[in-house]
């Protein structure tokens, strides 16, 4: 119970420091909370169908001038693999939770993960779905 209410406090500092613009988007998108750098990874959760996730994400990839080197595609998971001009590698994995939420995962950097690179791409995503731009 101490850890969820600290994660919340966190969470809400972290969400008064975040500028306007990148607030709006998140909302907008209707997010499920404030995203989290876990494991080399940035995650959020969208209430967002899976679909629209996913064209979204391919979306955001193409305007930031991303490459795609691989694609897969499930049922319940995709990942998109890409990589950037200098020879950064990044993934992103799009996981079904409900019929209206999806979980997105973002890794930009293998041994080295880049944490502001993968913020970039998770910003640009969210203002497709923010936009509805699909």
């Amino acid at each position: 119970m101490f850890k969820k209410i600290m994660l919340f406090i966190f969470s809400g500092m972290l969400m008064l420091n975040l500028c306007g613009c990148f607030a709006l988007f998140a909302g907008v998108a209707g997010g499920a909370g404030t995203a989290v750098w876990l494991s080399g990874k940035l995650t959020q959760e969208f209430h967002t169908s899976y679909q629209a996730t996913i064209d979204a994400t391919k979306a955001a990839l193409q305007a930031l001038d991303l490459q795609v080197t691989k694609e897969t595609y499930g049922r319940n998971v995709s990942q998109i693999k890409g990589s950037y001009s200098d020879g950064r590698e990044m993934w992103i994995d799009i996981h079904r939770l409900t019929d209206n939420s999806t979980k997105l995962e973002i890794r930009v950097g293998g041994v080295r993960p880049d944490k502001e690179a993968a913020s970039k791409v998770l910003r640009k995503i969210q203002s497709f779905l923010a936009q509805g731009l699909l």
